[in-house]
């Protein structure tokens, strides 16, 4: 792998050596597939995903990718961690998946190669994970149609996320591997919002995640202090 792709190596061998437990529910990735509905059904009420062609960029195991397939877009999948897509390659041949592929291509060469091919472009969990997250926003610009619409979740850079997202998730009550995240690389929403203008996108929504460990519940609403997501759209023109 050649130093101009837009990765760390660390964090392809952290997901890796997690792939198998992508499709278990009471895995590490128990929250993925509590906040899924969430995230699905917020971008589907924007942007309608019915018929439309559709990228998710990071895809992991396939869970977002999946429930918008089902959901009845034509889905494809890109990652860099080669386990990670043959899990969910093998879920969606198990589960009888319509419309969804999945490829291992980085989302700059992609943009490359496909411009302006998607109507919707999603980005979840992952530009906390990269060395150059505006490049990966730029990237998703190119790959979404005039007047498409692109999705981004990821998590807000102050202390009260540091005690929730990495003391708290990692630490103390165990929701996710230690290491999982680094505070350094979350990112506060004005920058997101600027990595956003550079790319030519709007942002037009966002909604915060949030969550009550004692009651294991998910919800949305407008505190965007920890995990947020953002929905833009690229210009007509």
């Amino acid at each position: 792998m050649t130093d101009s792709i837009n990765v760390d190596p660390a964090e392809l061998e952290k997901f890796s050596s997690l792939a198998h437990h992508w499709w278990d529910m009471e895995s590490e990735f128990k929250p993925l597939h509590m906040i899924n509905p969430l995230r699905l059904g917020w971008i589907d009420e924007l942007a309608s995903l019915q018929g439309k062609q559709v990228l998710d960029v990071g895809c992991g195991g396939g869970i977002l990718a999946d429930s918008m397939a089902r959901k009845g877009a034509h889905v494809t999948g890109i990652d860099l961690a080669t386990k990670s897509l043959r899990v969910a390659q093998l879920h969606a041949l198990e589960t009888g998946t319509p419309n969804i592929q999945y490829r291992e291509v980085p989302v700059e060469a992609l943009a490359a190669e496909r411009p302006a091919s998607f109507d919707v472009v999603t980005c979840m969990e992952m530009l906390e994970h990269v060395p150059d997250p505006a490049s990966v926003v730029q990237a998703c610009a190119q790959l979404v149609k005039p007047g498409g619409w692109v999705f981004f979740s990821t998590i807000n850079r102050n202390l009260k996320s540091y005690g929730l997202a990495i003391v708290a998730a990692e630490y103390v009550l165990n929701m996710l591997p230690k290491g999982t995240h680094e505070f350094e690389k979350f990112l506060k929403p004005s920058e997101m919002a600027g990595f956003c203008r550079q790319a030519g996108l709007a942002v037009t929504h966002s909604r915060g995640l949030q969550h009550n460990p004692l009651t294991g519940r998910y919800w949305l609403n407008e505190d965007c202090s920890v995990n947020y997501m953002l929905a833009t759209r690229r210009s007509h023109v």
